[in-house]
């Protein structure tokens, strides 16, 4: 079987959201790897900045004891589907947004640790 990359980005260009998060995560349990960036390399590149930073991550770090208001908070705060939501919780610790404005991000926080979560903003 010949591999066609451009029939493969075709593909990719016609699938949903859904279907390429479905992909990953199907990629990711095939092959035994993870999409997310290394902590190392996120580190290094944060340790580099001399000014003062206006984008964080917003890092759900523990879940505490109320998962499912966890799982709630979460489903608000990225509009993720419940399962994908759920996800993200089972898999922490992981970033629940990428590149938000500090405002944001504290909110963001706020509202997790209300429920019992531990956050970080990097």
């Amino acid at each position: 079987m010949a591999f066609d990359k451009d029939k493969i980005i075709d593909s990719l260009k016609e699938a949903s959201i859904s279907d390429l998060n479905d992909l990953v995560k199907a990629i990711e349990e095939e092959f035994d790897v993870s999409a997310a960036a290394p902590v190392a390399v996120a580190g290094a590149a944060a340790g580099g900045e001399a000014e003062t930073k206006d984008e964080f991550d917003v890092e759900l770090t523990e879940v505490g004891q109320e998962k499912v208001k966890v799982i709630k908070a979460v489903r608000e705060i990225t509009g993720l589907g419940l399962k994908d939501s759920k996800d993200l919780v089972d898999k922490a610790p992981s970033v629940v947004k990428e590149g938000v404005a500090q405002a944001d991000a504290d909110d963001m926080k706020a509202k997790l640790e209300e429920v019992g979560a531990t956050v970080t903003l990097k």
